[in-house]
């Protein structure tokens, strides 16, 4: 599993380390950028040190590069430095490294401004640096985490960051390179442990997501199955001109797996999906809830019919997707979900269940999670760049897959469905969370990779993609089957 670690518990780590981990970081940071360099004629570095140990790490690599034979200048934005920092300036002044007062075309920008310490946003002459080198648009690899972003939340310290191509992060990893802009401005991750032995590390909360963490569930079908085997879903939702919602989530569910499938209409719709006319309707207000693994939400409205119908399907104490409108319902009105519930909500929503705004959500995504997902007993999928899933335990999940495609209407109806499907065909809550998140989000990649986005991808292409990618998943040698 790949852990992730906050800036509090990697300082205890290096505390504890004792070891000169300030030169291993630049021995980590030199070969990488080496790597980054291979098969360039006359590569040129141009190393960004700052004034505390993220300087001095910058320090380091500048003289491993610069005796590595690279053409490397350095601009150094001073400050008071440790005695270890210090060194390191004198080893990279004795170097061939050339000091510099402004940015150059090169190679590759190294960062070393600002590491996991920044606690103000980034101003004067170092914001004019962090300006200038991104209007280059050069190839930049960050020294731990790019400079003005947060390491455990993923948010901007203020307005402006470095915006890398690649960060080889310290010790360990940290959630804040995977979330909110974390993936805009960390680019591609690399951690570097600098030989702290996995002994010292204390045991994680946080992981980021990966098919090993539902692998239990991932099981190939027995040939004497039959459609009851595999459950049945209920889509409760679509009011007067928003049937395309459960429709969506309802086809999300028959092609991830579901026995059955039903939307459950708030108003009269559609009697039947031409696209998927094995999906059968009904209307909600006469649909016996505890018959299936409700999906309580899309397209559903805020009647009070709607209320009505968002109680009943809590009382039915059945595995239940909280989604949409059903979101902002119990946000007004009090109601609580129940230990068998996921709760879908993007920043917005999860702002109106915890009374604050979405900017405050945003700021600190980890611990908005971990809030909600504790005060509801619920299992909480924080959507969103680098989305959170959050148990009431306090264990985290950052998922990894998916792109900006999915920023387009109807995209979290599918994900609703591919939950609910999960559900019904047995998954416990946690697992059915972390499988339909990662399978979303992959979709979402292949179709991108076939042709098919970032720009116009539509909900609608998401379900056959996850069909392909549940498959391909569960089509793993060694896997028993399923009765």
């Amino acid at each position: 599993m790949h852990e992730l670690y906050t800036v509090a518990q990697l300082r205890t780590i290096e505390q504890a380390a004792q070891a000169p981990l300030m030169q291993r970081a630049g021995h980590a940071a030199a070969n990488a950028a080496l790597e980054l360099l291979a098969g360039l004629q006359e590569p040129q570095v141009l190393v960004l040190a700052g004034p505390g140990n993220n300087g001095g790490d910058a320090f380091e690599v500048a003289a491993n590069l610069a005796d590595a034979g690279i053409d490397v200048a350095i601009i150094h934005v001073p400050g008071t430095p440790s005695p270890e920092c210090a060194r390191a300036l004198a080893r990279a002044q004795a170097s061939s490294a050339q000091f510099v007062q402004a940015p150059r075309r090169c190679s590759l920008v190294i960062d070393g401004l600002f590491g996991i310490g920044l606690a103000r946003p980034i101003e004067g002459a170092a914001l004019e640096l962090v300006n200038a080198v991104n209007a280059m648009q050069l190839p930049v690899m960050a020294l731990d985490v790019p400079s003005g972003l947060d390491a455990d939340t993923g948010a901007l310290v203020g307005n402006s960051a470095i915006h890398a191509s690649h960060t080889i992060t310290f010790i360990g990893d940290k959630p804040g390179l995977h979330t909110c802009e974390g993936r805009e401005y960390a680019g591609e991750v690399m951690v570097a442990t600098l030989d702290i032995g996995a002994s010292q590390f204390p045991p994680a909360a946080m992981h980021l997501n990966d098919p090993g963490l539902f692998a239990t569930c991932l099981k190939p079908r027995s040939q004497n199955s039959h459609k009851g085997s595999h459950g049945n879903v209920a889509i409760v939702g679509g009011a007067h001109g928003m049937a395309g919602a459960p429709v969506l989530a309802a086809r999300a569910a028959l092609l991830t797996g579901a026995g059955r499938v039903y939307v459950a209409a708030v108003d009269p719709g559609p009697a039947f999906d031409a696209v998927q006319p094995e999906v059968m309707f009904r209307i909600a207000d006469t649909f016996d809830f505890s018959s299936a693994a409700l999906v309580v939400g899309p397209g559903m409205g805020i009647s009070p019919n709607a209320e009505r119908l968002l109680a009943r399907a809590l009382g039915a104490n059945v595995a239940t997707v909280i989604d949409a409108d059903a979101l902002n319902m119990m946000a007004a009105s009090g109601m609580r979900p129940h230990a068998q519930c996921i709760l879908t909500p993007h920043p917005l929503e999860a702002a109106r269940l915890l009374q604050r705004d979405a900017a405050a959500i945003q700021a600190d995504r980890v611990g908005a999670a971990r809030e909600l997902a504790a005060g509801t007993g619920a299992i909480v999928v924080l959507k969103g760049s680098g989305t959170v899933i959050a148990a009431p335990n306090g264990r985290v999940v950052i998922n990894q897959s998916g792109n900006a495609g999915l920023a387009t209407a109807g995209t979290g109806d599918v994900l609703a469905g591919m939950c609910g499907s999960l559900l019904a065909q047995g998954w416990p809550c946690w697992e059915a969370a972390l499988g339909a998140v990662w399978i979303h989000g992959t979709s979402a990649d292949r179709l991108v990779a076939g042709g098919f986005g970032p720009i116009g991808l539509t909900a609608g292409e998401l379900p056959g993609a996850a069909r392909a990618v549940l498959n391909a998943l569960v089509a793993r040698p060694g896997a028993p089957p399923q009765s």
